[in-house]
């Protein structure tokens, strides 16, 4: 059966405004408000409320005890508006990484720096009978330098993917300008960040070589793991 295209505009027009997207979000999340309930937490006057109320006939409906609830169609209307914001965030990520240059690579090496000094800290002060024995002599040097290392590696792993997992930027990312983000203009998701840092901590050497080689054919990445992850890092303050 076509679909009537006037309905969905009228449809479109409906949810276009912020406060009536507001008002069927009300109703969803607590299922039943009063006109009060309403007012008070959109912070506007009665006579606004109830204008965009009219608004929204067909999308809610009365009850009883006369509060306000959800239609059918303001269900469907709710997922709809979920759907919208979704592609909207992911829709900003892509034209802000089309239009943000990529991070060059010395201010990738000084975001790095700044990462791996605050995770060699932490673990000096985790291994600190470790660091005593090597202070004093008491202990194998090699093997409580190698003890130092492993822990700040694992920290930096771990802590480079909780962090860029959920907003895109370490410490030191977040101090030099710099954020990760998906070449798909998708929302950067933990396993990605577990990638990409996995060849930055522990295969440093061979991710570079590799990625240098990729370097000339796509600026986008300068270590292979990024493009494996299919991330990159652009410069915030460019």
């Amino acid at each position: 059966m076509p679909v009537d295209q006037e309905d969905v505009t009228k449809i479109l027009s409906v949810l276009s405004h912020p406060l009536r997207r507001e008002i069927l979000s009300n109703l969803s999340e607590k299922g039943e408000c009063s006109f009060t309930d309403l007012m008070n937490a959109l912070n506007i006057d009665t006579g606004k409320l109830s204008f965009h109320i009219r608004s929204l006939a067909g999308f809610m409906e009365q009850t009883s005890t006369g509060k306000y609830k959800l239609s059918k169609i303001g269900e469907n209307a709710v997922k709809l508006i979920k759907d919208l914001e979704l592609w909207a965030s992911e829709a900003e990520v892509v034209i802000k990484a089309s239009t943000l240059p990529i991070a060059s690579f010395r201010r990738r090496v000084f975001a790095f720096l700044i990462d791996f000094s605050m995770m060699l800290v932490i673990a000096i002060l985790i291994t600190l009978p470790n660091v005593f024995s090597l202070v004093s002599g008491t202990g194998a040097f090699p093997s409580h330098i190698d003890i130092i290392l492993v822990v700040a590696l694992a920290l930096l792993w771990g802590y480079s993917t909780l962090l860029e997992g959920f907003e895109g930027q370490s410490l030191g990312k977040r101090i030099v300008g710099l954020k990760v983000i998906r070449i798909d203009g998708k929302s950067l998701s933990y396993d990605r960040a577990a990638i990409r840092n996995f060849g930055k901590v522990f295969l440093l050497p061979i991710d570079l070589l590799i990625g240098l080689r990729l370097k000339p054919k796509d600026e986008r990445f300068i270590r292979y793991f990024d493009k494996f992850a299919g991330t990159t890092v652009v410069d915030l303050r460019l």
